[in-house]
């Protein structure tokens, strides 16, 4: 050992040490024999690398020509990198470990000797230089530099080679530690000096003639890409450095799409959509969904599932070190030699305690990468499967559609749900095989531990678990009944609000509302078993931990003879922590799995199912085959040659007529089921002509034009589409066979109108360029210009599911204008004029078909019933039954078939019949404009006040710039928490507080006496230690109780908050005024009743619960650490103010990913229910390439949201875990450090102390997370909350019911002084002065223009309107003064739209249940509609479904007109009652009110003026006064007078 007892001495600090007597200097045995001197040789490679390495990193790099320009300074490509970084950090561990050795060694010492620990810390600088230094020459692409580390790692390896050499020579061994240390820098520096040559001979910087050169990849070039994840370094990869900049940049201004950017090319939906494709393809036979996940993404799942295994092998270490450090408190160190052996060091708590904090470091760092790598796979997956169904939707065949096997609501399943499943099961997969290791490895380890007792305590664990998994799948259970409910009161809250006008007018809200609160109950009901089995689960996964820690702790007592050591007890305790969360997450995954089991088997019968015919689909090739386009090129050399050919290789010989553009040949189609829906089919239609198919209703017309775009499964015969120029060589025309596959893109209006969510200009000009002089030309044949002008944004505004609602009119002309637009040479229009009145149908024929389509000699065939156009046809296909009964010229079939032609006249003359009813009545088009005109009218005035809030509001943020956004947007809404919290009573709120408290304190007392109890005296006798045990059972069984307390109150605070909430939410609406209707979007409305209440009712308990409880075991830890190391709160007080920056940042930036993630998920899902609708006119036009396009590009927006999300939430768990790792460590050195005195009593709290700081590191991330989605959960509350500050109507009025007679009216006079009415009092008056007297019984009518004021003077009789000045007196009676109830529920009206409720025939009717069946049935006879009424199964009780769709119009409105006359008051009040009916109802209506109404007061709003000519009275209104006032006949003798003109123009 002479070797280093050399040197000794007595300088304060000297590099070798000076002991007395002998010269540490001396260098006679030879310089290498000398141990100082090898150290300080050591010393030279380390200071040569920061000499080197620190000007250049300084000084910079100037204006290097070499640098590459590239966006990002990510750029890695040295070949090596990541293995070069992993060597870097286990160099930088073996140092610690170095310094470590040398520091305790050197206290064993006489006098202090640096060498033994001063060339390992600056062997640690340099290796840390050498990393910092690396990565910059790698960003900057500069290699040559490279050569400085190359020289150092070769000078390190050969110093520390001699020093292990000289070891050698002295007979040291591997049991000396600093032997083992230097052999392992040896190894490490010889493996950087491999990496350093390999990048030499891959990149032949220095030593070859040409160096290679490199390209960044696409992505970095590429400005758009900023998700940097697979880019940056591997310290970067690890704590998400890269995110720095986006969510402290999220606090300055929200983040949006455009600052997320686009995703890097290998996570894009197309290309996973590739690799699953391929492998799903490369199984012939029957391909398993499972394999080509497995195929394409089975490395990313094994990688995550290592990164998985590293995380919970690590996670052991926690207790093992807490074992060692409160088990080697107090032993002695003693180091006679200054060698240590390796046990030593590992019995050195100091060491314990950094050790510990590097495996908590560690394995936070492989959990989370293992969280990522699965995410992102998950990610990608979704990404694949969409772009995987989105191509089998765009290839489905449409009987699949049309016979329901495919519906919509499957399809949306498919992507909303099914794929979501996939996804989370890959999330949490694996979860599966890393759980069965988690808990063999934690069972060995207690075993080894506590012996027998142990598996005691598993056992408990193990049995159960069962128990979790039974709860978890009744869970599952009752949220699906729950949302049955939910959607059946939803479906009744729209029909009210839909109705809500109706409801106002009969006074019968609260009756409808009862019906409401009544499917609420049962939700209700089946929200509490939810919250029940919810707190049942949350009880378990407290209780479990506290029933085994019993179980284990009382056993050990009684059976085993050796005392519990502080060491052992809280290493298990630690141990039982780990074990639990596999076991709770076990029962989630297995649901998962099983879920996932069943989606991939929904996927696998979606794929499998039928697809339309030809295979070029399935590549989506569009172009002509070969031979014909090869054909066009020289068809004037070959063309007699070729059609020869194509006459004798077509057994169905077909003469060929050049002006033929598609010819049918024994054509048999049918839409599945084998049973042909037409049958023997032979047309053609002439090219550039106008082809008209007619024939009653279901006779095929629809089914021809898609059997000729290849949409309908062929039997046999053949569809030829005539790819030949005719126009250039009309001498000869070849017609060339052409499957449907080849033929052009076909401009296709459907029959039902389709329409995308764009703007209207979108919606027409589908893809093509814009030609602003075509477009203005197509606006104006489909009269769409006066639409358009309504519209707020003119044609910029949205249309579509999620846009403005247009009527069936307007929606059917934009989609005529779209095929009408498009350059294709033939136009496929089915039943244009079906939802057009007759002004616009005959427009649109005129100008667009003969017009505007005939003039580009393009080729049109309509299908329609209007039979008055068949004389502009040039060639006409008549239908029946499936098959073409006649086809020719209109003179054809004239002179062939007399009969038919016979018939088709009679029909002409009754349709020219119908044309002069239609022209007497304002139009439907009139109306629907109106419609949308009141619409946007009412919604603009709310707009307006709103504007102007918003541009005070504006203005102050102005001032004060970006401080205002900030704080609004970073504060967590506590007004509103209260305002929840409160909701659900005080009472609840006071238990759930007080019980957390309770639990969380018996939970700390429990660890307490444990610490007290197993530090206590080893001697004491057996009676205090079994009166110990008793102390703990009572504990537990304390603390199991209040764990079932806090869970139970937690849910059913909840419970009562949501049946509080959208009870007064549901009261507030209902009773408010009309107006609020008018300015709220009817969507917005529901919202609150959807989402809102959805939140409110599910989602917040949860995290509540799992907020207050993280918040209370991190606090209660930090409590216990505090007290039993006081010094530990020096510390925290930086700890807290990090942890305060990091969740302030986070909240912020995650509330904006969220939101992101929220609003592109919409559109994405918008687009597949768009495609599914819409797949014939996307066929015909031949435009799928686009929408599969379009579709990526939403479902990588989407993806990159959600990418981004998950990202943001590792960055944050990796900031607390490291926050969390580093409570430990000082906790663990404070309790080092003031233990050291001789006190035995202290080890059982050290123990206490660094178990609970253990379990912060868990829960600091939960705390955080919790918050954010707090965060956003409460703005539900809020936008309820918003709505219950609405005015409601004044429901009283100044008189008492009592006051009224129980027969008022009685007589039904009405008398109107000076009325003046407004719709809110931000706006003008509609009605000015207004007198008039009218006389019981009298029949009234009222006419004017659209916006007199005809309806506002309705609405005034039922107070539906602000009366600000005047008054209407009924009988005696100011209404005003009356309680609304009373008014409204003695007057009827009959509304200009009808409404109808689902339910019974008898519930439209009557719905107070007051009168008699044979009172209904007379009013059913009444309104002629007694018969059809008993034609129904129940009669009375029949079902009327939603909106009342299963009667026609006519019929609607006469129900209406019945339950006016239910009511038997004496004064009706009729609003354009008839405007939306046809001739015949009209009459009958008529008739009845002349005759059934007969001594009642009637007042009719007049749309038609003829309909007022038998009136007793005329009040003729403009601009909210009356300007004429009498008799008819006396008024029409006026001949300038107002009444005459309009009877004029109607005549």
């Amino acid at each position: 050992m002479h070797f280093y007892l050399a040197q000794s001495g007595d300088m304060a600090l000297s590099f070798c040490g000076n002991n007395k007597g002998s010269n540490a200097y001396s260098v006679e045995n030879g310089v290498l024999n000398n141990g100082c001197f090898v150290d300080a040789l050591n010393l030279v490679p380390h200071v040569f690398l920061l000499f080197i390495t620190f000007p250049i990193l300084f000084i910079g790099w100037g204006s290097q020509s070499s640098k590459v320009q590239i966006h990002h300074n990510t750029w890695l490509h040295f070949p090596g990198h990541n293995l070069r970084w992993i060597l870097t950090f286990t160099l930088l561990f073996v140092h610690v470990c170095e310094i470590a050795e040398g520091i305790v060694s050197n206290t064993r010492m006489e006098s202090n000797h640096l060498h033994l620990f001063m060339p390992a810390l600056m062997g640690f600088i340099a290796a840390t230089t050498s990393v910092v230094y690396y990565h910059n020459i790698e960003t900057a692409n500069f290699p040559k530099l490279l050569l400085a580390l190359f020289i150092y790692w070769i000078l390190a390896f050969i110093t520390k080679m001699i020093k292990l050499w000289k070891f050698a020579e002295e007979s040291l061994g591997v049991k000396e530690l600093r032997f083992c240390i230097t052999a392992l820098l040896v190894v490490l520096y010889g493996l950087l000096m491999a990496v350093e040559i390999n990048v030499i001979r891959v990149r032949k910087y220095v030593f070859f003639a040409n160096p290679q050169r490199v390209k960044p990849p696409e992505d970095l070039q590429d400005l758009g890409v900023r998700f940097l994840q697979p880019f940056v370094n591997l310290l970067s990869k690890a704590t998400y450095w890269w995110m720095n900049p986006l969510i402290i940049g999220a606090h300055k201004r929200p983040i949006e799409l455009k600052k997320i950017g686009k995703l890097p090319i290998a996570m894009r939906a197309l290309t996973n959509y590739m690799r699953l494709k391929d492998s799903y393809e490369e199984q012939r036979k029957s391909p398993s969904i499972w394999k080509s996940m497995y195929r394409a993404f089975g490395g990313s799942i094994l990688l995550s599932s290592t990164f998985r295994y590293m995380a919970d092998l690590l996670g052991f270490a926690g207790p093992l070190c807490i074992s060692g450090i409160v088990g080697n408190l107090h032993t002695n160190m003693t180091f006679g030699v200054f060698f240590m052996s390796s046990n030593e060091l590992l019995k050195n708590t100091s060491v314990l305690a950094v050790l510990l904090f590097l495996a908590l470091v560690l394995q936070r760092t492989f959990l989370q990468a293992s969280y990522y790598v699965t995410i992102e796979t998950g990610i990608n997956l979704r990404g694949a499967l969409l772009a995987m169904i989105y191509n089998k939707i765009l290839r489905l065949s449409t009987s699949n559609m049309s016979m329901g096997e495919m519906t919509l609501g499957q399809i949306n399943n498919l992507v909303a749900i099914e794929t979501n499943q996939l996804m989370w099961f890959l999330f949490l997969c694996p979860n599966l095989w890393a759980m069965p290791v988690q808990i063999i490895m934690g069972v060995i380890l207690l075993y080894y531990l506590l012996g027998n007792s142990a598996l005691i305590g598993a056992g408990v664990i193990l049995l159960l678990a069962p128990v979790q998994y039974l709860i978890a799948t009744k869970l599952a259970d009752t949220q699906k009944s729950t949302l049955d409910y939910s959607t059946d009161r939803l479906k009744k809250t729209t029909e009210i609000l839909k109705g809500i006008k109706l409801l106002k007018l009969y006074a019968w809200e609260n009756i409808f509302c009862d019906r409401v609160e009544e499917t609420r109950g049962k939700e209700l009901t089946s929200l509490k078993t939810f919250a029940l089995y919810t707190s049942m689960s949350i009880f378990l996964n407290a209780a479990i931990p506290i029933a085994a820690v019993l179980a284990t702790f009382v056993t050990h007592a009684y059976i085993e003879e050796v005392r519990l050591s502080p060491d052992k007890a809280f290493a298990s305790l630690a141990l039982f922590h780990i074990l639990v969360t596999p076991l709770f997450l076990l029962s989630t995954v297995v649901r998962f799995a099983v879920k996932a089991l069943v989606s991939v088997q929904k996927l696998s019968e979606f794929l499998q199912s039928d697809e339309i015919g030809d295979d070029s689909w399935r590549n989506g090739e569009m172009p002509m085959c070969l031979e014909v386009a090869k054909m066009k090129r020289s068809y004037h050399v070959h063309s007699a040659l070729y059609w020869f050919v194509s006459i004798i290789l077509n057994p169905v010989v077909f003469v060929c007529i050049g002006e033929c553009v598609i010819q049918v040949n024994d054509g048999f189609f049918t839409w599945g089921s084998n049973l042909s829906t037409l049958t023997d089919i032979n047309i053609r239609i002439p090219t550039g002509q106008l082809t008209m198919i007619v024939g009653q209703v279901g006779c095929g017309k629809s089914s021809l034009l898609l059997a000729m775009l290849g949409e309908m499964q062929t039997i046999s015969g053949k569809v030829y589409w005539n790819v030949c120029e005719g126009r250039l060589t009309p001498c000869v025309c070849v017609c060339v066979r052409v499957y449907v596959k080849n033929r052009y893109s076909v401009a296709y209006a459907a029959q039902k109108s389709w329409l995308l969510n764009a703007t209207v200009e979108e919606n027409i000009t589908f893809g093509s360029p814009f030609n602003k002089q075509r477009y203005k030309a197509v606006i104006d044949t489909c009269s769409l210009q006066p639409d358009i002008d309504l519209l707020p944004f003119g044609d910029q505004t949205e249309i579509g599911e999620r846009g403005i609602n247009l009527s069936g009119g307007q929606r059917q002309r934009i989609c005529v204008a779209r095929a009408l637009y498009q350059n294709t040479n033939i136009v496929f229009l089915d039943d244009p004029f079906s939802a057009l009145d007759i002004h616009l149908s005959d427009h649109l024929m005129q100008e667009g078909i003969l017009k505007f389509l005939q003039d580009d000699k393009r080729t049109v065939v309509l299908v329609t019933h209007k039979l008055q156009y068949l004389i502009h046809a040039d060639w006409i296909i008549a239908m029946k039954d499936g098959s073409v009964l006649r086809e020719g010229t209109l003179k054809d079939i004239q002179t062939h078939d007399v009969e038919l032609y016979e018939h088709w006249k009679t029909l002409m003359n009754r349709q020219d019949q119908e044309l002069e009813k239609e022209t007497e009545m304002e139009s439907q088009t009139t109306l629907e404009r109106k419609t949308l005109r009141r619409a946007f009218y009412s919604r603009e005035a709310k707009n307006h006040i709103d504007d102007e809030d918003e541009e005070e509001e504006v203005e102050e943020d102005d001032d004060d710039n970006m401080s205002t956004t900030t704080s609004r947007r970073s504060k967590i809404q506590w007004k509103m928490c209260c305002r929840y919290l409160s909701s659900g009573g005080f009472l609840m709120v006071f238990l759930m507080v007080s019980s957390k408290l309770a639990k969380h304190s018996v939970m700390v007392a429990i660890d307490y006496w444990l610490a007290a109890w197993t530090s206590s005296n080893p001697f004491l006798g057996v009676l205090q230690h079994r009166s110990c045990v008793s102390v703990f059972i009572i504990l537990c069984g304390a603390a199991i109780a209040l764990c079932l307390i806090t869970s139970l109150t937690v849910e059913f605070l909840g419970v009562a908050a949501a049946t509080n909430l959208h009870h007064n939410l549901l009261n507030k609406i209902i009773h408010a005024p009309i107006r609020f209707f008018d300015v709220t979007p009817l969507g917005q409305i529901l919202n609150r009743f959807s989402a809102d209440t959805n939140i409110i009712d599910q989602h917040i308990p949860p995290t509540l619960e799992s907020l207050t409880r993280s918040t209370l075991l991190c606090l209660s830890a930090i409590g216990v650490i505090a007290f039993v190391t006081p010094t530990f709160l020096i510390a925290l007080v930086p700890l807290a103010v990090a942890f305060y920056f990091i969740q302030k940042y986070f909240r912020v930036a995650s509330k904006d990913l969220q939101d992101l993630d929220d609003s592109t998920q919409l559109p994405l899902l918008c687009h597949f229910s768009e495609t599914a609708e819409g797949l014939t006119t996307i066929r015909a036009f031949r435009h799928e390439a686009r929408f599969k396009q379009r579709m990526l590009e939403l479902t990588d927006t989407n993806n990159t949201a959600y990418l981004f999300l998950s990202a943001a939430n590792r960055w944050l768990e990796v900031r607390t875990d490291y926050l969390g790792a580093v409570i430990v460590l000082t906790a663990a050195v404070a309790a080092i450090w003031s233990t050291s005195g001789p006190d035995v009593d202290q080890s059982g709290l050290v123990g206490l102390g660094l178990t609970y700081a253990l379990t912060v590191t868990n829960y600091l991330n939960w705390v955080v997370r919790n918050l954010a989605d707090l965060e956003v959960q409460m703005a539900a509350v809020k936008k309820v909350n918003s709505f219950l500050s609405t005015e409601s109507e004044n429901y009283e009025g100044s008189m008492d019911v009592s006051q009224v007679p129980e027969d008022w009216p009685q007589h039904g006079e009405i008398k109107i002084h000076d009325l003046c009415v407004r719709y809110d009092s931000m706006l003008k008056p509609v009605l000015k002065q207004v007198n008039a007297h009218i006389n019981p019984g009298q029949k009234v009518g009222i006419c004017g223009r659209t916006g007199s004021g005809k309806s506002s003077l309705s609405l005034a009789f039922f107070n539906m309107v602000d009366v600000f000045e005047g008054k209407i007196v009924i009988d005696g009676i100011d209404i005003c003064k009356l309680p609304l109830q009373t008014l409204r529920s003695r007057l009827s009206i009959i509304l200009q739209d009808p409404v109808l409720f689902s339910g019974s025939i008898r519930l439209n009717l009557d719905p107070e249940r007051t009168c008699t069946d044979d009172r209904l049935w007379e009013a059913l006879e009444i309104a002629q509609l007694k018969n059809m009424v008993k034609a129904l199964p129940g009669g009375l009780d029949a079902v009327v479904t939603e909106g009342g769709e299963n009667f026609s119009v006519g019929q609607r409105q006469l129900f209406c007109l019945a339950r006016a006359f239910v009511r038997k008051s004496s004064i009706l009040i009729m609003d354009e009652a008839t405007a939306s009916i046809d001739m015949a109802t009209e009459n009958i209506l008529q008739k009845v009110v002349m005759t059934a109404f007969a001594d009642r007061t009637v007042v009719t709003i007049a749309h038609r003026v003829h309909t007022i000519l038998t009136a007793d009275l005329v009040i003729v209104m403009k601009r909210g006064s009356i300007m004429e006032y009498g008799k008819p006949e006396i008024l029409m003798e006026q001949e300038d007078g107002l009444f005459a003109s309009f009877v004029k123009a109607d005549m």
